[in-house]
Parts: C-alpha cells; structure tokens; sequence
C-alpha cells in the first residue's frame, strides 16, 4: 500500500505513545519506509529501543546532537518524507506548531517541513475542550493541516470524554488518503452534518441528536479523494475539516439556502440530523415557567434531500442517510423512493446498536440499479466513522470511474458511427 513511501513519525508525550508502536508495525506491514523522532515526553512511554527494532531504523531524540544533525538533521528529516505523523499529539506540541516555536528537534521539524502532516491529537478531554487548544487546532487546520480524531473513551486518568488518540487502524486509513491519485480531482461535493436546531425562544430550542461525527469523516475523505468539499454543518464540537470550505448554519432553513447557493455540484452527501419541525411562532422573549405549559404549534421544516433530488441543478450523485430505531430495510427502502435519491446509508439507532456521539457505526447501503428498476442492498460490518467513511468514498470513486469509462465508449462509438 505504502511502497517506496517514507513515512516521518513523531511520537509526543502521552500514555497514547503506546498505540504508536502498533502504527510503526502497520506502516511497516505496508511496505512504508518509517524514521521516527521520540520527543522526551514521548520517551517516558516508549523507548527508543523498542520504536527503533521496529521501525528498524535509529531513532532521532535531540536537536544538538551533533550525530543526528550531521547524518539526519531536521531539515533533511523534514524534505525526505513524504507524509509527517505525529501520533501522538500532545496539547504541548501542537501548541508549539500553532505559535511556530521551535525548541526541541521534533518541533523544529515541523517548522522547518514542506511536505503534508497528519495530527493524531491524545490528551484529557479537557484539555482538548480548552478554548486554547480549540484555537489552535482551529489555527493549523486553516493552515490545512489534517486531523485524525481524537475520539470519545476512557482515559488513563479514569475520566471519559473526547481526547483519545485514533485507533492506529484508523490512523492507516487516513494515511492512504495522502497517497491517493485524487480520483475526485475537479469535483465539487457538498456535504451536510450535524443536527439543527429550531427555535422557541431566545434560550431553548427542538433539534435532533448528532455529534457531526459521520460526516465530519466523510467530508475528510472526499478532501482526501481530491474533491472540493463543501461542508454545511450544524453545531457540533467538532473543528471544520482540514482542506473543506465550512458553512455553519442553526436551522433546517438556513441549512436549505446554504445548500441551494452552493449548488451546482457532482456530489452531494446530507449526514445532517436535520430537525423535521419547527415552530410555528417562535416567541421573541424567554418563555417564563408560570403556569401552565406553552403549547407549542408544530410545523414542517424544509425537506432537503428531496429538495436537492429534484432541484433543477440536481448533483450527479444524491446519497442520503436515514436513521431508524426498528424496521430498518423496509424504512430505509422506502425513504430511498421518497426522496427519489440514489443511495441511501441505513443506520440502527436503536439503544442497542449505541451509535449516537460514538466512534464506530453499523449500516447498510442501498444503492437504485443503473436503470432505477431495482434497489440493491449491502449491510457492512460494524466499524469505525473513518472507515465508514472511506468505504463511502471507495464506493463514489467506483461510480465516477465507471460513469467516465461508459462517457468514453459513448464518444468512441459516436466516432465510429460518423466515420461509417
């Protein structure tokens, strides 16, 4: 997969360090060659012996050693990689990149870098929560620097919450992204995510359930594919994905019209838990708990999936998600025909299946045949968001790889019939 790739890593502190050694054993089983550099921090997890047997190269650690700088200084660290991963990476280190300091070999590599790097952030939840580690990782990936995570679970401080580092699995999957031909180069895709929220008065609100997960992944990998992804997001805790143009929007209205004005596009992707009411008179002051019970008159938000279906700038492909809590196949099927869509990803949100705010996802993708006569369907195995996300991708590559073989042979035949 990786052949005659060099692969940088940076191991920063943190008990995640461990996971990096998993990551060293993945790259290498993938034929990527792999330098490391072990950061002090990094160095009280993990030794320097145990990253350097595997990755069966030295180990780089100090910025001063006269060895390191006269056979593989920072800067040739930096220009012979072609991807740079740090994983971890800690709230230090990426504050550090943030403010361009440079006073240990791994950051001074950093800066010194020209080529594509890859975050793996690991930290306490709050920490990452922190407005100053948001602003900074708001800072690099404006600087189009790519994220993998970090994701929901328990910490090694007995707390949980999101600050995980990604499952080296994961962290693969996002790597072969970097190493894509961009199949998706020229094509625009829009994506929507996370819940919206409607009114009631000034202080409270109706909304559905969503972390922005799911699509916070698949806008990452079409990016990764060489699409320009639009990205229309409602509030999540999420930064905007590394690469996309991000659109915030509250309200299933103000999501419409950010979609309707960022059409026309090839592709278009609507993950977002969009609140199917809203309502009818929203009160211009806090309602006061006196009383009896406001009664609150509902109505229907804007469908917008089936508005981009059948909008006359109608993208090539409509894929929609539905979430359902029982009966998914017969519901899934028949929100497939209502929205006149061409796929549809089927997700169980039952209390069994645990999906909501988590890290992995189970569904099931049901795709019209060629000719829209009939309806196929595939349940995937239950996996990570950014797998998910990736097998989604793999699958739309498929489609406009073979939409340009048939456009082709339409013009080879053409051609042939003109010189008969």
């Amino acid at each position: 997969m990786f052949k005659d790739k060099t692969i940088l890593l940076i191991i920063s502190g943190g008990i995640a360090a461990y996971k990096s050694l998993e990551l060293i054993r993945g790259l290498r089983k993938n034929n990527a060659r792999v330098r490391c550099i072990l950061t002090k921090g990094g160095s009280e997890f993990v030794t320097p012996m145990s990253v350097s047997a595997l990755s069966e190269h030295e180990v780089y650690t100090d910025l001063w050693s006269l060895k390191d700088e006269r056979e593989m200084g920072h800067i040739q660290l930096s220009r012979e990689a072609d991807l740079i991963i740090v994983a971890p990476a800690s709230a230090n280190l990426i504050a550090k990149m943030a403010h361009g300091l440079a006073d240990d070999l791994a950051s001074t590599t950093l800066l010194a870098s020209d080529k594509p790097i890859l975050l793996a952030p690991a930290m306490n939840h709050m920490m990452w929560n922190n407005p100053a580690t948001q602003d900074n990782i708001k800072t690099l990936t404006h600087r189009n620097i790519a994220l993998i995570g970090p994701v929901s679970g328990e910490m090694a401080c007995g707390e949980t919450g999101l600050g995980r580092m990604g499952e080296p699995d994961d962290i693969l999957c996002a790597i072969q992204g970097f190493f894509y031909d961009r199949p998706l180069n020229g094509l625009k895709a829009i994506v929507t995510s996370g819940p919206t929220f409607e009114p009631i008065d000034p202080v409270r609100f109706i909304g559905n359930r969503s972390s922005g997960k799911q699509g916070h992944a698949i806008a990452t990998a079409l990016v990764r594919a060489g699409a320009d992804v639009h990205y229309i997001s409602g509030s999540t805790h999420l930064p905007p994905p590394s690469g996309a143009t991000e659109i915030k929007v509250e309200t299933a209205q103000e999501m419409l019209k950010a979609v309707e004005h960022t059409l026309p596009a090839d592709i278009f992707i609507g993950t977002a838990a969009v609140c199917d009411w809203t309502i009818d008179q929203t009160s211009t002051h806090k309602i006061k708990k006196e009383g009896d019970p406001p009664q609150l008159i509902l109505k229907e938000t804007s469908d917008i999936l089936k508005t981009v279906a059948t909008h006359k700038d109608r993208p090539h492909l409509v894929i929609g998600f539905g979430a359902e809590t029982e009966n998914l196949k017969e519901n899934a099927t028949n929100k497939l025909k209502r929205k006149n869509c061409d796929w549809l990803v089927g997700n169980d949100v039952s209390e069994t299946q645990n999906v909501f705010g988590q890290d992995e996802n189970q569904v099931c993708l049901f795709k019209y045949t060629d000719d829209r006569k009939d309806i196929t369907y595939e349940e995937w195995d239950r996996m990570s968001k950014t797998r998910v996300a990736q097998k989604l991708v793999d699958e739309i590559i498929m489609t406009f790889e073979q939409t340009n073989r048939d456009n082709i042979h339409d013009i080879t035949d053409t051609k042939n019939i003109a010189t008969q």
